[in-house]
């Protein structure tokens, strides 16, 4: 996956001084105001349209995972046997009915919940550990470098999709276990693009200067190397939401993610799979989901990364 580095790097030295001024945080803005840093960022991503339309999409989404239930009385794991694969609409069942009576408008809110869980703790995980352990790598150098960055590279080359189908049919689809494999084997191509990010500011004045002062080296870490590389964690970890669900979906899709009794938006559309002729809701409700899902966080995480790099001319001058 490309990333570009917001606010560190070549990029960030190359501003031309004309439009330097008007993009840099703490500078005066257009109604000759001083802008903070979040108030620059947030009004350079409010002019994304596109992305504030991905933003009102997933909060839209959210929404729906979280009260949708409230709106029928079906739970996801009550079977109506008086109403087997009923088409949406019929019986008292909102979206229909799948082949052994489970009412689909229960079971999609409650998938799309599974889904978003799992689809954040894994991002937000796998963002933090990439952060911690490229920066740490960067920081020590010799030794202590060439070792974390052949754990990376061992971990790399390891086939982890089966290791993780294996693990997920051992513990029957548990999604916490399913949690904890995606976090293990997905953390290593992020940390090695921040590494290479971070190399260029450990040798920056103030790391240098944190050194000298005999500042320890986790708290020169946490407070000067993290904190300049957090615009690209913010865009990594909205990308990795959308790249979560797609690999959590396509999982239990062929059986080694989440299953029954516990629903995932992967796990309707292979039991919707079979009944495309016959039942099309049970396959294009979830499917729509999915993709929905995956459109709103590309869109937003693009708009993250035009709104806090300062390269970027997309967002106008704030």
């Amino acid at each position: 996956m490309a990333i570009n580095m917001p606010g560190a790097g070549p990029d960030a030295a190359e501003v031309r001084p004309d439009k330097a001024e008007a993009q840099e945080p703490g500078k005066t803005g257009p109604g000759g105001k001083r802008l903070s840093p979040t108030k620059l960022y947030m009004r350079r991503f409010a002019r994304n349209k596109a992305a504030l339309g991905g933003l009102v999409l997933f909060a839209l989404l959210v929404f729906f995972s979280v009260f949708g239930r409230y709106l029928t009385h079906w739970d996801y794991m009550e079977a109506d046997f008086t109403a087997l694969s009923v088409s949406p609409g019929v019986d008292g069942h909102l979206l229909g009915t799948n082949g052994a009576g489970n009412d689909v408008y229960a079971q999609l809110v409650h998938g799309l919940g599974r889904s978003l869980i799992i689809a954040v703790t894994v991002s937000l995980l796998t963002t933090a550990i990439a952060g911690l352990f490229g920066t740490t790598a960067a920081y020590f150098g010799g030794k202590v470098e060439r070792a974390m960055l052949g754990l990376v590279h061992f971990l790399l080359i390891l086939p982890s999709f089966l290791i993780i189908a294996l693990v997920g049919t051992h513990y029957r689809g548990e999604w916490q276990v399913l949690v904890v494999v995606l976090t293990l084997f997905g953390w290593m191509l992020t940390a090695r693009v921040i590494w290479s990010l971070a190399t260029s500011l450990r040798e920056r004045e103030y790391v240098m200067a944190a050194r000298f002062m005999g500042v320890s080296a986790m708290r020169t870490i946490v407070r000067h190397l993290v904190p300049n590389i957090g615009s690209l964690l913010i865009v990594t970890f909205t990308l990795g939401v959308a790249s979560t669900v797609q690999a959590e979906t396509a999982l239990s899709f062929i059986g080694f993610g989440v299953k029954q009794p516990d629903v995932s938006l992967g796990s309707m559309l292979a039991d919707g799979q079979n009944t495309l002729t016959t039942a099309p809701w049970l396959f294009y409700l979830p499917a729509a989901m999915v993709v929905l899902l995956t459109v709103a966080m590309a869109l937003i995480g693009d708009g993250l990364r035009d709104a806090l790099d300062p390269t970027s001319q997309s967002g106008g001058r704030a």
